[in-house]
C-alpha cells in the first residue's frame, strides 16, 4: 500500500505541476486511493505554488541509512530505459556494456523506449507511463528515465524519482567528483538527490580562428579573450566585423542562454510569472543586434544558421556548451560529412579552423540527468549503471577522450589536462581547462522552476516578432508572451 500511495502522489504531482495538464486529464486514480490524497497535497505543494527551488547542497545521508548492494531489488527479466534519442544509448553500448556487474544482468534484456522531444512529446509518453507505473505489470514498469534542466525539477519535485542515496544506493564519497551545480539541478526542496549526470554542461564562445586574423589580427584565444571579455567589448568587436562584412552572431537566439543562466530569481515564484533583468538584457542586445546588422537574422537550428558554421560562413562565433561542439559546431563546419566519406581532419571544410575562449559571461546550457524510477524492479541494475557511468574516474575520462563529451567528474577532467589533452576540431587547444574554469562558475541557486522550457520557448518565440519588426514594441510582443504562457500553463498569472 506505502508503494501504491507515494506513486499515486507521484502522479498527481506531474498533473499538478502545469507542464503536463493537457495529458493528465482528468484522470481520477489518485483520489479513489483513499489517503494517498493528503499525502499527494503534501508532495506537490511546492511545485503547485510556483515551481520555484530555494535548497541548498543535498543532504548528507547517514552511512546506516544508504542500502547495501546486495539488499536492492534485481528481480526484473527486463530494464526498461525512456529517453528522447540515442544519445545515452550510445553511452550505455560504448562504455556500459563492458564494465557492468554482469552477475545484475542474468537473463535481464534492456529495452529502450525512444520518444523524440518534439512539441513535448517526451514528456507527454513519459508522464502517461508514470501514471500508469503503479498498476503496471513488473516487465513494463520504468526502470530508468532521462530528464533535462529545462524540466528536470517537474520530477525533482514529485515523488516518481528515487533518492541517489537511500534507494539507489550511492555513497557521497561515489559522487563527490561531480560538479555541484549538477547535483543542484536534481535535489528537491526537501535535500534529496533525485538524479545524477555523466555530463556536465559550461558553455564557451566558439569562433571562426580565420576571421579573428583577420579582424583582430589575431586567432589566439588568450588575446581574443582580451578583446571579448565583457558585453561592451564583445560589442565593439561586433562593429569591426560588421565593417568586414561579417556577422559577429548568428542570430535571435545566440546569446539567451549567456543570460537566462545568469538570472536572479526563476520565472515562477508562488504562481507569479517574473521577466528577470537578465532576460531583458538579452532582450535589448539582441534588438540592436538586429538593427545594427550584428546578426544574420537567424533562429537557432535553423538551415541558415547551421550555414553560418561553414568556415566561409560569414559568422564571427557561437555559443556552445560542451555538447554543441561534436555534436553541432563539428558536423556543421565540415564540407564532405562522416557518413559520406569525409576524414576529420585539415583542409574538410573548417576542421582545425575553430577556437574557444570563455566569452563575455559564463553559463551553461543542456544536460542529461538519469533518474531511477520508484517502482522498478531491477534497482541493483540502476545503482550498477549510475555508478559506472556517472562516478568511475576511468570511464568518464574514457567518455571525454572517445566523444569530446564534458564528463561530469572533476578528477578525470583533470587527469586527462594533466596529461596534455588537445583537441584537434579546435587546431589542438586545451578547451577542457576553460570548460573547467566555467564549470566551477556555475550557480542555480534559486534560479530553478518548473516552467522553465515552455517560459523559456515561448518568450523567445514572442520577441521574434519585436525583432523583426513585426510587432512595434517590446510591450506588445510581451503581452503576447503573457498571453500564451498563461494559456499554457493555466495556474500562473503575469501583471
Amino acid at each position: 500500500m506505502a508503494q501504491l500511495k507515494r506513486l499515486l502522489a507521484g502522479a498527481m504531482a506531474l498533473c499538478l505541476a502545469g507542464s503536463v495538464l493537457t495529458a493528465c486529464g482528468d484522470d481520477t486514480s489518485a483520489s479513489e486511493g483513499g489517503d494517498s490524497k493528503e499525502e499527494a497535497t503534501t508532495t506537490t505543494a511546492k511545485a503547485d505554488e510556483g515551481g520555484e527551488k530555494e535548497t541548498e547542497a543535498a543532504t548528507t545521508p547517514a552511512a546506516e541509512d544508504i542500502p547495501d548492494a546486495g539488499d536492492l531489488a534485481n528481480d526484473g527479466k527486463v530494464y526498461n530505459i525512456y529517453c528522447w534519442n540515442d544519445e545515452f544509448k550510445n553511452r550505455f553500448e560504448k562504455y556500459y556494456e563492458g564494465a557492468k556487474d554482469t552477475s545484475l544482468w542474468d537473463g535481464v534484456t534492456v529495452n529502450w523506449i525512444i520518444n523524440p522531444n518534439d512539441g513535448n512529446n517526451y514528456q507527454t509518453k513519459l508522464d502517461e507511463a508514470i501514471k500508469a507505473q503503479a498498476d503496471a505489470a513488473a516487465d513494463d514498469k520504468i526502470d530508468l528515465f532521462l530528464v533535462e534542466a529545462d524540466y528536470a525539477l517537474k520530477y525533482v519535485e514529485s515523488d516518481i524519482c528515487l533518492d541517489v542515496y537511500k534507494e539507489v544506493g550511492l555513497t557521497p564519497e561515489d559522487t563527490a567528483n561531480q560538479y555541484k551545480y549538477t547535483q543542484d539541478v536534481m535535489t528537491s526542496s526537501d535535500g534529496i538527490l533525485r538524479g545524477v549526470s555523466w555530463q556536465a554542461t559550461p558553455g564557451l564562445f566558439l569562433y571562426n580562428a580565420d576571421y579573428a586574423k583577420e579582424v583582430l589580427g589575431t586567432d589566439d584565444p588568450d588575446e581574443v579573450q582580451a578583446q571579448l571579455s565583457d558585453w561592451d567589448k564583445f560589442e565593439e568587436v561586433a562593429g569591426k566585423m560588421k565593417e568586414k562584412g561579417i556577422a559577429m552572431v548568428s542570430g535571435y537566439d545566440d546569446t539567451y542562454r549567456c543570460f537566462s543562466n545568469n538570472v536572479s530569481a526563476p520565472w515562477v515564484t508562488d504562481g507569479k510569472i517574473t521577466v528577470d533583468p537578465q532576460i531583458k538584457a538579452w532582450v535589448d542586445q539582441t534588438k540592436k543586434y538586429t538593427d545594427e546588422g550584428y546578426n544574420n537574422g537567424t533562429s537557432l537550428w535553423d538551415d541558415a544558421w547551421k550555414a553560418g558554421q561553414k568556415i566561409d560562413g560569414k559568422t564571427f562565433g557561437y555559443f556552445f556548451s560542451t555538447w554543441g561542439i561534436p555534436f553541432t559546431l563539428l558536423p556543421n563546419t565540415l564540407d564532405t560529412a562522416e557518413d559520406a566519406g569525409g576524414k576529420l581532419e585539415e583542409g574538410n571544410g573548417g576542421y582545425g579552423h575553430w577556437r574557444a575562449c570563455e566569452g563575455p559571461q559564463s553559463y551553461f546550457w543542456g544536460g542529461t540527468w538519469l533518474c531511477g524510477a520508484f517502482g522498478s524492479d531491477n534497482i541493483a541494475i540502476t545503482r550498477d549503471i549510475m555508478l559506472k557511468l556517472t562516478c568511475d574516474t576511468d570511464i568518464m575520462a574514457s567518455i571525454t577522450e572517445g566523444e569530446q563529451d564534458y564528463t561530469n567528474n572533476k578528477a578525470a577532467i583533470k587527469k586527462l589536462i594533466d596529461a596534455g589533452y588537445s583537441n584537434p576540431f579546435l587546431g589542438g587547444q586545451d578547451h577542457l581547462s576553460l570548460l573547467s574554469a566555467a564549470a566551477d562558475k556555475i550557480d542555480l541557486t534559486n534560479k530553478l522552476s518548473a516552467y522553465d522550457q515552455g517560459c523559456n520557448e515561448e518568450f523567445q518565440g514572442a520577441m521574434k516578432d519585436y525583432f523583426k519588426g513585426n510587432v512595434a514594441s517590446y510591450e506588445e510582443a510581451l503581452e503576447t508572451f503573457k498571453t500564451n504562457i498563461t494559456t499554457k500553463y493555466g495556474d500562473l498569472s503575469m501583471d
